[in-house]
């Protein structure tokens, strides 16, 4: 079945999913998906718009590491639990791109105190082949240029900068 984009994107922001629309200057550019598997292309759609005029590896990368943080929100969030939602935002500056995911929390958090943040750390054995999970932050902390998260369970912000030049880091070998 085909869904017409405008049920699903505001006809104001649908030149936020098309890479071949006339190339817009933007500082910061954010969409709220539905925390569902089946709008994943409209995450890669979006991200690859966001990462248009840039060479084959960097929209790869900027791709694959958005889609990783589109997936722990609905996979590790309220985001993915029905009426669940997060948001994609894509702030570019002059040496690269840094890409938010903002989702709906810890699932089923109880009390909890602010000086109780735990900020996330990537699985040390993520990058193993034979690992049977744990590659998302793992491949985030591999590939991009920084990343970090606000350590609050109650609506967790997980960001990563990819910078434009990417001869220097691990996606080269360096």
């Amino acid at each position: 079945m085909t869904v017409p984009l405008a049920l699903l994107i505001p006809w104001q922001q649908q030149h936020y999913f098309d890479p071949s629309a006339p190339r817009t200057r933007f500082r910061s550019r954010a969409f709220t998906f539905w925390g569902d598997t089946a709008l994943f292309p409209l995450v890669h759609a979006f991200l690859g718009a966001c990462a248009a005029g840039q060479g084959p590896d960097y929209r790869y990368v900027f791709d694959l590491l958005g889609t990783e943080l589109a997936a722990n929100a609905v996979r590790h969030s309220r985001s993915g639990q029905p009426g669940g939602s997060y948001t994609l935002r894509v702030d570019r500056t002059a040496d690269g791109m840094t890409l938010t995911c903002r989702d709906g929390g810890t699932p089923d958090i109880g009390l909890w105190d602010r000086r109780d943040r735990a900020h996330l750390a990537p699985d040390p054995r993520g990058l193993d082949p034979d690992a049977d999970g744990g590659r998302g932050l793992a491949l985030v902390d591999a590939l991009a240029t920084g990343w970090g998260d606000n350590g609050l369970p109650t609506h967790r912000h997980v960001w990563f900068h990819l910078a434009y030049d990417l001869t220097g880091g691990r996606w080269f070998g360096a």
